[in-house]
Order: structure tokens, then sequence, then C-alpha cells
């Protein structure tokens, strides 16, 4: 009579035969994989950007969708959002402190400049998170990853646009007479856009290997609120230090959006100023996003 822990011949047989198969597999199996899907060019594609335009409509209208799903208020949201800031600094800034606003009502005066940075700080947040909120459509198909960031700045334009309604109300009650200069508006909104997706990409990409910025990113944007001239004009701050001022984009931008609603002259060197460290930041964000994309599918 045979032991129980006695195996069979038939049993040594299947298992010689799984082994057998075992490490046929592992040799037939190649150490890397056959096809390695990545980006045609180091730097920038705009030809692949273009051929997934579809997706970045897609993307846009989407999260426009997800934002004001089963709210009350809905769109009215965005011109909540600046309308109670505008009371908020007529009344501690505009009537407590007295600060100036170069001989234009108060509350129009913050509006002009609630407007551009309400969009940009918005746009920046939802973007900077857009890496990580779409990690598992990030990990299932390959798509330029620089559309999530893009798509987030897109939906922000459309909540800007809504909210240029009520400035447009604000003018007629204030009585401000449209002039020629306001076609300088689109130009500087693009300027807005470019310097969010530039961030938005650099804080994105960076909010996928330290998951710190969605931390810190929020007190940058308190902290940026105050040293850009939306609460008080350039003019209010010495010329010893209104350079450092001029480092943040968003102050040219801001004064060139009331120069352009207000009909007043535009400061050109300080809209280039704009220009140039806008341009600067965009290209080392592309540089650095398209050098950390190769990863984000492996740690996200």
């Amino acid at each position: 009579m045979k032991s129980l822990n006695e195996s069979s011949p038939s049993n040594i047989q299947t298992e010689t035969n799984l082994s057998a198969d075992t490490k046929r597999k592992e040799f037939i199996l190649p150490d890397k994989p056959v096809t390695v899907i990545e980006p045609r060019l180091s730097f920038f594609n705009f030809y692949e950007l273009w051929q997934f335009r579809d997706l970045i409509y897609i993307l846009t209208l989407r999260d426009i969708k997800v934002r004001y799903k089963q709210t009350i208020l809905g769109v009215l949201w965005v011109i909540v959002q600046p309308l109670l800031m505008m009371l908020i600094f007529t009344l501690f800034f505009g009537r407590l402190a007295g600060i100036p606003s170069d001989g234009i009502p108060y509350p129009l005066f913050a509006y002009a400049g609630l407007l551009p940075w309400t969009f940009f700080s918005n746009s920046l947040n939802n973007s900077s998170n857009s890496l990580v909120g779409n990690s598992a459509l990030i990990t299932k198909v390959y798509f330029p990853r620089m559309i999530l960031p893009l798509a987030a700045v897109c939906a922000g334009l459309f909540d800007f646009l809504i909210a240029f309604v009520m400035l447009v109300v604000l003018m007629f009650y204030y009585g401000i007479a449209f002039s020629w200069s306001l076609l300088m508006l689109p130009v500087l909104t693009v300027m807005t856009a470019l310097w969010t997706i530039g961030l938005g990409m650099l804080m994105s990409a960076l909010n996928v290997k330290f998951r710190d910025i969605r931390y810190a990113l929020p007190f940058f944007i308190q902290l940026m609120l105050f040293i850009t001239p939306i609460i008080y004009p350039l003019n209010f701050i010495s010329e010893k230090w209104r350079w450092m001022l001029l480092l943040n984009p968003l102050t040219g931008i801001i004064e060139g959006f009331r120069s352009s609603i207000f009909g007043k002259p535009f400061d050109v060197p300080n809209l280039f100023v704009s220009m140039f460290v806008i341009t600067v930041v965009l290209i080392y964000s592309i540089f650095t996003f398209r050098k950390l994309e190769r990863g984000f599918a492996d740690i996200i």
C-alpha cells in the first residue's frame, strides 16, 4: 500500500509538464515591450494636438457640465463669485481704507481687475489637478497629456465670457462709454490664457510627482492676489518697488484691461514685459511637461 505522501507517476509527469510550460513561456516573453507609444517630438508637436482637437472639445464640455451639475444657481456662480468679492473689496478697501481708483467708480474698478483674476485663479487650480483627476484615463489610452490642462483652461474661458456680461451691465450702470480700445480685450484675454496654460502645465506635471502642490498652490494663488493690482492701481505703489509687481504678468494684463475698458492710454512697456515673462514661462513649462510626461502613467 502506497503512502499518502508518495506522489504518483502521473502527478510527477503533470508537475514536470507544468514546469516545462512555465519555462517555455518565460523564455518566449520578451524582456521589453514590442511597441512603445511615445510622443513624436521631444519638445512640442502642434500637429498632434490638432489631431486630438475633438478630444479637447469633449473634455472641455465635460468639465463645464460636471462643474455645474446638481447646483442650484448653475452657471450664475460664475457671476456671483467676482460680484461678491467686488462688494467686499468696495466696502473694506474702497470705503473704509480709502484706496484710490484713478477716478473710476471703485466697484467697476475692482470688477475690471477681478474678471481676469478669477479666470486665472480658477483655471490654474483646475488645470493643476487635471492629470491626477484623470489618472484612470491616462493609464488606459495614449493621447497628448497636454490636452488635460489645456481643456481645463478652455473651460475657464467659458466662465470668463459669462462673467464679462456682468461687466457690460456695470458699464451701462455707471455710464462708461464704449470705445475702440475694447478691441484690445481679446489680445489681453489670450495673454491671460497663455499665462494660465503655462503655469497650469507646470503645476500639473509637478503635482503628479509631488502631491504637496495641491496644498501649496491655493496659498500661492492667495498670495498673488495681494501682489497683483486688483484692489489698488499700479501707481499706488512706490516706483522703487513697482518693478517687482511687473514681474507678475497679471500686473500688465489687468492694467491693460482697465485701459481697454475705460478708454485710457495703454502702458506698452508693461505689456511687453508681461508678454516676455509669459513666453519664457510657457517655453519652460512645455519643456518640463514633455520631460516628465513619460513617467505619468507609472507614478500617477
